[in-house]
C-alpha cells in the first residue's frame, strides 16, 4: 500500500488513518515516510502503540486542513454514512484523501461483498448501520458529490488474496 501511495505522501507528512482498527496500517505508513500519524476510529482496537483519537463517525474533532493526507482504507463502507465521513475527511485534509476500497462487481466480487456483509453482521452485532458497497463508478460518484475528484486510481491485489477474492481500487483524491 505504501509503494502505491509513494508519489501521494510525502516523507514526514501529517497522515491521519481514519478507521485506522488494529493500527497496522498506520503504524506502516508511518515508518515507511517517517510520518507524524494518528489513527482514529469508533472502538480502540490497536494492537501497536500509536497515538489515536476516539470518533463518533460523523465529526471529527480536529480542525480545518489539520492533516496532509488523510487515509481511509477499507473503512467507507463499514461509515454510517460514508458522505458525512468523507466531508469531514475533506474538512481536515490540506491535501489529499487516499481511499482504498472494496468494489461491487459482478461475479466472485459481488458474493465477496454479500458474504462479508453477513459475517460483518455476526462478529459486530453493535454495528446497527448496513454495509454498503459500491462499484467503481459508485464510489466516484460519491466522490464527486461532496467536491472531491479523482485524479488517480488503481486496481490493487485483494486484501487476502484467494481467502478474500474481492476486487480492491485505490483512489486518490483532492479538492475540486
Amino acid at each position: 500500500m505504501c509503494q502505491d501511495c509513494e508519489q501521494f505522501i510525502e516523507k514526514g507528512s501529517k497522515i491521519l488513518d481514519l478507521g485506522c482498527g488494529r493500527g497496522i496500517t498506520a503504524e506502516t505508513f508511518r515508518n515507511y515516510f517517517q510520518a507524524e500519524i494518528l489513527g482514529a476510529d469508533i472502538g480502540d482496537q490497536r494492537v501497536v502503540d500509536l497515538p489515536f483519537q476516539m470518533i463518533n463517525g460523523r465529526n471529527l474533532p480536529f480542525p480545518d486542513n489539520s492533516f496532509d493526507v488523510v487515509l481511509i482504507s477499507y473503512v467507507l463502507h463499514h461509515a454510517e454514512s460514508p458522505m458525512e465521513l468523507l466531508k469531514e475527511a475533506k474538512r481536515v485534509s490540506r491535501d489529499k484523501i487516499i481511499v482504498y476500497e472494496d468494489l461491487d462487481e459482478p461475479g466472485i466480487a459481488k458474493f465477496t461483498c454479500w458474504l462479508h456483509k453477513l459475517t460483518y453482521k455476526i462478529s459486530a452485532p453493535f454495528q446497527g448501520n448496513s454495509i454498503e458497497f459500491y462499484d467503481e463508478e459508485g464510489w466516484e460518484k460519491l466522490f464527486n458529490q461532496i467536491g472531491m475528484k479523482t485524479i488517480f486510481k488503481k486496481r490493487v491485489a485483494p486484501k487476502f488474496s484467494w481467502l478474500y477474492p474481492a476486487s480492491n481500487i485505490l483512489f486518490v483524491l483532492k479538492s475540486n
